[in-house]
C-alpha cells in the first residue's frame, strides 16, 4: 500500500480554522471526499493526470498484443477489454472521518498505473519472460488538481460562513 499525504499551503490552514470551530468535521470531510471522487472519475474518463497533463498513450506494441489475442484494442490509456482495466476505473473511492479524507483504490495494478514500472521490475515468469514485458509509463490518476484545491477551499469557506 502506498500512502501520500497532501498538505497544501492554503488548504491546511483553512481546515485548521474550521476544525477549531467544530467538534466533528465528518460532514465537511464527506463532502470533500465525494467531490474528489467525482473529479477523479472525470479526469480518468478524459485520460488526464491531476496536473492537467494527458496520460502517455498506449504503445503500438500493446495495441498489437490486444489484436493478436483477438481483443478489441481501445486506444485510450487505462481502458481496455480486460477485467483489470474496468476494475481500476470502477474501484476509485473516497473514505472520510472526523479529521481525514482518503481517496484511493484497492485495485492491484493501481500503483503501477500511478507511478509506472520498468520492464522486468517484478522479476520474470517461470519461462523467463520479464514482468512487465515492457516499460509501463506512469499515468497518475490520483491526486489533487488545481480545481480540486479550489473546490476544497470553497467547501471550507461555505462551512465557515454557515457558522457565522
Amino acid at each position: 500500500m502506498y500512502r501520500v499525504e497532501i498538505n497544501q499551503d492554503e488548504i491546511t490552514p483553512a481546515l485548521k480554522e474550521l476544525a477549531a470551530k467544530l467538534d466533528d468535521m465528518s460532514p465537511i470531510m464527506l463532502a470533500i471526499g465525494q467531490n474528489l471522487e467525482h473529479s477523479t472519475e472525470e479526469r480518468y474518463q478524459r485520460g488526464e493526470a491531476p496536473d492537467g497533463s494527458a496520460w502517455a498513450p498506449k504503445s503500438q506494441t500493446t495495441l498489437d498484443a490486444y489484436r493478436r489475442r483477438g481483443q478489441r484494442a481501445d486506444p485510450r490509456p487505462l481502458f481496455g477489454t480486460s477485467p483489470s482495466n474496468a476494475s481500476l476505473r470502477t474501484s476509485i473511492f473516497a473514505t472520510s472521518g472526523p479529521d481525514f479524507v482518503e481517496l484511493g483504490t484497492n485495485a492491484i495494478q493501481a500503483a503501477v498505473m500511478q507511478f509506472g514500472a520498468g520492464k522486468g521490475a517484478f522479476g520474470a515468469t517461470s519461462k523467463g519472460s520479464p514482468v512487465p514485458w515492457g516499460d509501463i509509463p506512469a499515468r497518475p490518476f490520483l491526486g489533487l488538481s488545481d480545481a480540486d484545491e479550489v473546490a476544497i477551499l470553497e467547501t471550507v469557506a461555505e462551512a465557515l460562513e454557515d457558522l457565522g
